[in-house]
């Protein structure tokens, strides 16, 4: 059940259920109130109970198995929390220089609240932040330019040691006002005849260009850019639209215009997110406890910053020649 519901989650539980009220918790803890009542209901959905009674005007309280479930959070969160204990018992482990990578397009996301989080856990840790493409990533694992990295699965080569923690299947940006944009979800045929935007790093549109391919059919490239952000707002604003694996919450470009995400149907490899290790290296003690906390904070059903990927399915890992990622 760890593997589907996060520290994090717990977490935001465990506040509802001290203060009484979502938005007393919320103001406490500093998160917002949707972020707190979705990790509620995710629960709830996971457990198949209900956690809380709702009292109109007046708070909510644990049902009796809510405060079993609170109890078990506790004990689980106390536990957890003794691998940073541990840790810090060791000086040569919790202080130093820690050099982490992530793939350019995961950065805004899981930065905050996995990386840097980590940093303000442990003060004595000068933490560098890497940015780069999977080529990047990997060429600087293997100079040791940085410790472990946060990325995909993708040519790691032999001596590259990658642990899965999610599965990232593609999906469809569209304008909001799209002929598509009414669709739940939309086929490679659909799209093979329309103006696509292409992410264009590195790898990545090999990864696109292959699931045309293997659909037989061919994108109609409108514009190219390396830039997430850049493509997002081509999209919004009408010039194509775009696939991609990584799924922010907003659905704004930086313009302010609204796109919509669209389910790809048929059977597509989704990118395995996860830890890139360089194995001739010997990982630190610090290297060790940070990929401990991105086990804790990264699952299928939770990554920070991220809406939940609702239409993956299981089997189809590994049903793609492995190209690259977005």
């Amino acid at each position: 059940m760890l593997n589907r519901i996060s520290l994090r989650q717990m977490e935001y539980f465990l506040a509802a259920a001290k203060y009484g009220s979502i938005a007393v918790a919320s103001s406490q803890i500093h998160i917002s109130a949707p972020s707190i009542s979705a990790a509620i209901a995710h629960m709830e959905t996971e457990l198949g109970v209900q956690l809380f009674i709702r009292h109109p005007s007046k708070g909510m309280t644990l049902t009796p198995v809510g405060m079993q479930v609170m109890q078990e959070c506790e004990q689980l969160l106390e536990r957890a929390s003794k691998l940073y204990d541990i840790a810090s018992d060791s000086s040569e482990a919790m202080q130093g220089v820690l050099r982490v990578g992530c793939f350019q397009s995961l950065t805004p996301m899981i930065a905050p609240e996995v990386i840097f989080g980590f940093a303000r856990a442990f003060k004595k840790i000068d933490l560098q932040l890497v940015e780069g493409d999977q080529r990047e990533l990997i060429e600087k694992l293997r100079n040791g330019e940085i410790d472990v990295a946060i990325t995909y699965d993708l040519e790691l080569g032999d001596e590259v040691d990658f642990e899965v923690l999610s599965k990232l299947p593609p999906h469809v940006l569209v304008n909001e006002l799209h002929p598509l944009a009414q669709q739940s979800a939309v086929t490679l045929g659909e799209l093979a005849p329309l103006p696509m935007v292409m992410l264009d790093l590195p790898m990545s549109r090999d990864y696109f260009l292959s699931l045309f391919a293997r659909a037989n059919v061919e994108p109609q490239i409108a514009a190219r850019s390396r830039s997430e952000d850049v493509v997002r707002s081509l999209v919004s604003s009408g010039i194509g639209y775009a696939l991609f694996n990584v799924r922010p919450k907003s659905n704004q470009a930086l313009d302010g215009k609204r796109f919509t995400r669209l389910r790809l149907a048929g059977e597509h490899r989704p990118m395995l997110l996860g830890l890139a290790t360089y194995m001739p290296a010997k990982r630190s003690r610090l290297a060790q406890v940070f990929m401990q906390r991105c086990r804790s904070y990264i699952s299928d059903q939770y990554i920070p910053g991220m809406s939940a990927a609702r239409y993956f399915d299981p089997h189809l890992i590994g049903t793609a020649a492995h190209s690259d990622a977005a």
